[in-house]
């Protein structure tokens, strides 16, 4: 196993009615709120009322309308407002995406220069503000990590960004917030945390037996769970593992003894960047692709691991378990209710060579499970039309 750390401090309250901790998890920080969150979800649930009533002894400034590919000018907004009122901590009340923007704008508060330096180059990140998060989206994992990904829609630029700093201090997820969501971003939500697992799961590193096994733990709780979630929303079992899947899947505790560049995020971060689309759903388009595509002799027993262990396929024949498992995957997603090429989703063939190029441009993907060239992510992307 390769050498890792692995420092969990984030003060995970989960289960109904957490929220109610909220004034305990502030309080150490100081009174000066930044609340960040993204349309108008929070309002319709009651969630938006429920956090300013919880909140009556603190000032609480507001950034509202993050996107859900947060973009730069968003995290502009809310670094300026940090630095204007002087807060103390920054709230994200949401998804992923409004708490990639509060871990950005949490960084840009203490950096002279313009945000978007912290987003294209992680080691100018100083000194971060303190962030605490209200979970309303299994998804990203970004309640218990280092990561950012932000947009730049005028140089057409997804990239991640991450600092240690950026880990939350606390967060509340109360899987109960999960019941109104539409039923596809439940569906996109967990093709983003399959995918996060696959991203760490096959890799080169063969030692790492127990990361492994709890990976595949995770990925048959999203196959079993999301499902039920779709057709009952409100299915509180279903809800809290999914949103504890979503948590565990990206805190690091995965890749530990592992280790490698990712595939899938890069080549959809390029999908995301030039035509803003929802991000698990380019995550699962382009995932099965991949997977056919690195098919070989030389990754085909991992996909057979994956088939027997996560599917239960018994097929003995190696080629014909790994290629089952592949199909087993892609129609998973597609029975969510996921579109799966790009034509569906209104994206034909006219940038597949810029959006090849910026993959390989700005990722080292050299150093993934296994290496690609633009050719390849080219080859990839046509494989999704």
């Amino acid at each position: 196993m390769n050498n890792f750390r692995y420092h969990a401090y984030t003060d995970i309250r989960f289960g109904k009615g957490q929220v109610a901790c909220l004034p305990e998890l502030l309080a150490p920080y100081g009174k000066k709120v930044l609340m960040v969150y993204g349309g108008g979800s929070i309002r319709k649930n009651g969630l938006y009322d429920k956090v300013k009533e919880l909140l009556a002894e603190f000032e609480v400034f507001e950034l509202g309308g993050v996107e859900p590919n947060p973009k730069i000018t968003s995290v502009r907004d809310g670094v300026e407002i940090c630095k204007k009122e002087k807060i103390d901590v920054v709230l994200a009340v949401g998804g992923g995406s409004t708490i990639d923007a509060a871990k950005v704008i949490a960084g840009g508060t203490f950096y002279e220069g313009d945000a978007w330096d912290l987003v294209a180059d992680s080691s100018k990140i100083g000194k971060v503000l303190p962030i605490v998060t209200v979970l309303t989206l299994a998804a990203t994992g970004s309640e218990m990590n280092k990561n950012a990904v932000i947009s730049n829609m005028e140089l057409n630029q997804k990239l991640g960004t991450a600092s240690h700093d950026f880990i939350p201090q606390a967060s509340v997820c109360d899987p109960e917030y999960l019941y109104t969501l539409p039923a596809k971003q439940t569906a996109a939500g967990t093709a983003d945390i399959m995918s996060h697992i696959f991203e760490q799961y096959f890799q080169k590193n063969t030692e790492a037996y127990i990361s492994d096994r709890f990976a595949e733990s995770l990925l048959k709780a999203c196959i079993k769970y999301c499902p039920i979630a779709l057709k009952e929303p409100e299915n509180y079992e279903a809800r809290s593992n999914l949103m504890w899947a979503s948590t565990q899947a990206l805190n690091s505790l995965l890749s530990c003894g592992k280790g490698g560049a990712w595939t899938c995020h890069p080549i959809e971060h390029e999908l995301s960047a030039y035509y803003d689309i929802t991000h698990g759903v380019g995550l699962a388009i382009v995932t099965p692709r991949w997977m056919r595509y690195i098919l070989s002799e030389d990754t085909v027993d991992k996909f057979c691991e994956y088939g027997r262990n996560v599917w239960n396929i018994a097929e003995e024949d190696k080629y014909c378990c790994a290629n089952a498992a592949i199909d087993a995957t892609e129609q998973f997603f597609k029975d969510c209710g996921i579109p799966m090429t790009l034509t569906e989703i209104g994206i034909d063939d006219s940038k597949i060579v810029l959006m090849a190029e910026d993959t390989v441009k700005y990722n080292n993907l050299k150093a993934a499970y296994v290496a690609l060239e633009e050719k390849d992510v080219e080859a990839i992307l046509r494989a999704c039309l």
